[in-house]
């Protein structure tokens, strides 16, 4: 927290802080459990091929398994950064919920992509798919310190209309209702936008992948393991 902050704000963002630390805690929890269950999946389906020809020959599952694996690094990288800015006051509290529903979204991926080839019963299996929760729920976490942060500041901060005479307030209130109209319709574009956006990345994904619709480690089977958060 910034040496000048007080009271509520630092309040907030203490336990953003935390939230955020506890977040990373996991990943680094789920990160050692995807390389023991890859391992494991290497060593029980190679067999007398060395791990480096297992992986070209099976380049595709590979690709994917690194592409979801990097995407988690990426997003808890970019989390942190959005997190001191918003420490700082110079970042947006929002950034920091689309970080964490992007990990969530990337951590389903791994699993997806690992159960692909593991063994029914592996305990590596069940220990990743743990791990996972666990990502979920401190991502939850984030979110919901995030908001209620949010919300607090934004009470802190709230305008004082006591002194405003009734021309002043009928201003603002005209100018309120066109900001709202604005932003309604910016939000329509802007989850228009969105939507061309996912789909083209899931098009590209699938390719660069090797992703086949309806197997588990398809865009659509990771899609809908993440539902959209608004």
């Amino acid at each position: 927290p910034r040496a000048g902050d007080t009271g509520v704000k630092l309040e907030v963002n203490e336990r953003i802080l935390g939230s955020c630390t506890s977040l990373m805690q996991a990943i680094k929890v789920l990160v050692v459990a995807s390389k023991d269950l890859q391992k494991e999946i290497v060593e029980s389906g190679r067999g007398t091929a060395s791990p480096k020809e297992f992986y070209a020959k099976n380049s595709r599952w590979t690709e994917g398994l690194i592409s979801a694996s990097k995407a988690v690094g990426w997003g808890a990288t970019i989390m942190v950064d959005a997190a001191d800015l918003v420490v700082q006051g110079k970042g947006k509290f929002e950034e920091l919920m689309v970080c964490s529903h992007e990990i969530a979204a990337s951590t389903a991926q791994l699993v997806a992509a690992s159960k692909v080839k593991a063994n029914k019963g592996s305990l590596n299996l069940t220990q990743l798919q743990q791990a996972s929760r666990g990502v979920n729920q401190a991502t939850a976490a984030v979110v919901a310190s995030t908001i209620s942060g949010k919300s607090q500041i934004e009470e802190t901060d709230s305008m004082d209309f006591s002194s405003m005479t009734l021309t002043q307030i009928k201003r603002q209130e005209m100018d309120s209702q066109v900001r709202v109209l604005e932003l309604e319709n910016d939000l329509q574009k802007e989850r228009q936008k969105l939507g061309e956006l996912r789909k083209k990345h899931y098009e590209l994904a699938g390719v660069a992948e090797g992703w086949e619709e309806g197997t588990e480690a398809s865009p659509s089977a990771v899609q809908e393991a993440v539902p959209d958060k608004e």
